[in-house]
């Protein structure tokens, strides 16, 4: 994304919440306001795809897999694509080492044309438009091709982005802290034990399925748990948790609660001490130091 789509992006999103004389203070519950018609949004959006069934434009049975993987908003972007695809013709101008070198354009013109290279090992298909390493939806003059090769029977997988699939909120990120973890010998026991419910959240959801499952996970989970408590503590962990303990016994006795005065802060206008004083100013401070010695002497 460019920084001007950034930008634009973000205008959007708050220019029915935020204007130009928004105060501070009153920005944090416009925001919180911005966020919360986003998600009634989102939800609105998720029930009509749940709950609608797609119109499909072509005869291609990859149109009808898009429809049943996609969300509503994505599969629109795929199916313009596709049916696109059909006004274009395509023709074979070359090879080179990563695969054969495809020319498309549109039928009846010479511009614009787009080159495609198609490695037939594993039907992987890079577009000069460069659109499906920009929003990973697949261009029409990859469709093109791929009507050529009679690839549009199946969606292959390697061409799906699991962020704009109906699925997208289920399940797991893989790897999100398994790998971490692996390479981290000083991992903190927080850490730990997020990493063992990630994964554990997983297996929950595979073992839930049917009774047969569920018995399984239970004998399972039942034998590593004795194996956990028979178990002795690793020597190198054992000396991990003493030296972080102790390190912040050092740093809690070190501690001193001495308070501090607060700092002088200069107050607005000229200092007292350099203000030029009336004359009339004088002769009252003269007057009240009479009055204050007298009243001592009597």
């Amino acid at each position: 994304m460019s920084t001007t789509q950034r930008s634009e992006s973000m205008n959007k999103f708050f220019k029915d919440f935020v204007h130009s004389s928004t105060l501070v203070s009153d920005f944090v519950y416009r925001y919180k306001e911005a966020l919360n018609a986003r998600y009634v949004k989102e939800k609105e959006k998720d029930v009509k795809t749940m709950n609608s069934k797609a119109i499909l434009k072509t005869c291609y049975n990859i149109e009808a897999v898009a429809a049943r993987i996609y969300t509503r908003k994505s599969f629109l972007k795929f199916q313009e694509e596709l049916f696109c695809s059909q006004k274009l013709r395509i023709a074979k101008v070359g090879e080179n080492e990563v695969g054969k070198i495809y020319r498309v354009m549109p039928c009846g013109k010479d511009a614009p044309t787009y080159d495609v290279v198609f490695t037939k090992s594993n039907n992987k298909a890079i577009c000069s438009c460069h659109m499906f390493e920009f929003i990973r939806i697949l261009c029409r003059h990859i469709f093109a091709l791929f009507m050529k090769k009679s690839l549009v029977k199946e969606l292959d997988p390697q061409y799906v982005l699991e962020r704009w699939t109906m699925k997208a909120k289920k399940g797991v990120v893989d790897g999100f802290f398994g790998d971490a973890i692996q390479n981290d010998r000083d991992a903190s026991t927080v850490s730990l034990r997020n990493s063992l419910m990630v994964k554990f959240l997983e297996v929950a959801k595979h073992g839930s399925k049917s009774h047969r499952k569920y018995e399984h996970l239970s004998a399972a989970l039942q034998k590593v748990h004795e194996e956990l408590l028979s178990m002795t503590e690793d020597e190198n962990d054992c000396d991990l948790q003493s030296t972080i303990q102790s390190g912040n016994d050092k740093a809690l006795t070190s501690m001193s609660p001495t308070i501090k005065d607060p700092l002088h802060v200069p107050r607005k206008g000229r200092p007292k001490s350099l203000r030029q004083k009336n004359p009339k100013e004088n002769h009252l401070v003269g007057k009240k130091m009479q009055r204050v010695q007298s009243a001592w002497t009597h």
